[in-house]
């Protein structure tokens, strides 16, 4: 495989038109690899860095691989996606599988970090996390809370929210996977 390294702001208008379809993170911690279907995300520049913001659930797999190992890539079609990409990587978890190959999706090994690119996805962004934020549900907008975040059962006959932490993740290289 071939990786055109490409101007990731050239790029932006293909990324960001298709996040709210639903795009791919993919994260890796020792022997596990995860992608886990996104449709939230911000791209842009903080701390005069360029940088993909993403918002992972505290409850999922990929929140763990995530803090076990600050980076992730971005994996963007160039066309539509396979809806069967998108029902098993968002329906899913790695925790109990390896959606990878159930997904049929080929590895590509990175140039930077150490998470792999996909190569049916081949619009790469590879980051670097920075900075991680938990969220505070009452510092958020009351409608916004209510809408995303009702209370769930935390078990023990109370009640908990699973909210999201936003990862930082600074755009260390980015590329096309070309075959």
């Amino acid at each position: 495989m071939n990786k055109k390294t490409i101007d990731y702001t050239e790029y932006a208008g293909k990324i960001l038109e298709a996040l709210p379809k639903g795009i791919l993170l993919t994260t890796k911690a020792g022997t596990k690899t995860n992608s886990m279907v996104i449709g939230w995300g911000t791209l842009g520049t903080n701390w005069g860095r360029p940088v993909f913001a993403v918002y992972v659930r505290e409850s999922r797999f990929t929140r763990q691989l995530l803090d076990e190992n600050p980076a992730f890539t971005i994996n963007v079609p160039l066309d539509d996606i396979d809806p069967r990409v998108l029902s098993i990587c968002g329906s899913r978890s790695g925790r109990d599988m390896d959606k990878l190959e159930a997904a049929g999706l080929t590895p590509v090994a990175p140039s930077v970090i150490n998470v792999p690119g996909l190569k049916e996805l081949p619009i790469t962004l590879e980051c670097r996390v920075i900075y991680r934020q938990p969220q505070e549900l009452p510092l958020l907008d009351k409608e916004i809370a209510g809408r995303y975040y009702p209370p769930v059962s935390d078990g023990q006959g109370g009640e908990t929210y699973d909210t999201h932490v936003t990862y930082y993740g600074e755009i260390v290289a980015a590329y096309v996977i070309e075959e």
